[in-house]
């Protein structure tokens, strides 16, 4: 069974992912959390596989608490559900450590599927967060144009973020910044196994090895770190 944790300041919404999530023969929903600040609480009390986290809560926002999660060495997977879908938004979550981004108006049947997906160690993204993760690797700006790297504002932030990325990557072999790239570009295990010529042994070893050297706890962020580089 997979043991998850609903965390939204909503009652409303906390019945409602119970009784869907409750339907699905191999979830178990083993609480609930109205904050944040009660998340590392329950975690620790529950066990759980995977947290639903609400992002916009009274005390310590979901964000934050993710972050918290993340500095765990075995904490659990973490899906942000929310109804803010900015850019900002996303990234700040992904940074912190979340390994999927769901708008509530993701179907329930796609929300439970996330749910075995984050449980089985798969980024679980929306349409719309991917577009997002799409416009950072290939910079372009919301409007749907290019940013050009000439723009002063834009230009210096972009080369700086470059090189920070460049910097952390550079503790990685080098068969690892080809496996991260493979990362960012959406590739699965299978596909990176077979554009590498890797057994898929192989390929785990060299993302839990990258997980590691960077102190990530997900590929998201792995593959956040990857686009940074390409800017």
């Amino acid at each position: 069974m997979i043991r998850t944790l609903i965390v939204d300041d909503d009652a409303l919404v906390r019945s409602g992912l119970r009784l869907m999530l409750g339907g699905a023969h191999d979830i178990e929903v083993v609480g609930e959390v109205a904050d944040g600040t009660l998340v590392a609480g329950a975690v620790t009390e529950l066990s759980p596989d995977v947290v639903l986290m609400d992002i916009r809560m009274p005390v310590m926002d979901g964000i934050a608490a993710t972050r918290a999660l993340s500095a765990s060495p075995c904490g659990p997977q973490v899906i942000v559900l929310t109804t803010f879908g900015g850019d900002d938004m996303i990234l700040a979550a992904l940074r912190a450590g979340a390994s999927g981004y769901l708008l509530k108006h993701t179907p329930p049947e796609e929300i439970v599927d996330a749910v075995r997906r984050a449980a089985d160690g798969e980024p679980v993204l929306s349409p719309a967060v991917m577009q997002v993760l799409i416009d950072q690797a290939t910079n372009v700006a919301p409007t749907g144009t290019r940013h050009a790297v000439s723009e002063p504002d834009a230009g210096p932030a972009v080369s700086e973020r470059a090189l920070a990325a460049h910097t952390q990557l550079a503790v990685l072999s080098a068969r690892e910044r080809d496996v991260a790239n493979a990362v960012a570009r959406g590739m699965t295990n299978t596909e990176i196994a077979q554009t590498l010529f890797l057994s898929m042994g192989t390929v785990k070893s060299h993302i839990s090895s990258a997980l590691t050297k960077l102190d990530f706890s997900n590929r998201i962020q792995l593959a956040l770190l990857a686009y940074e580089a390409e800017r």
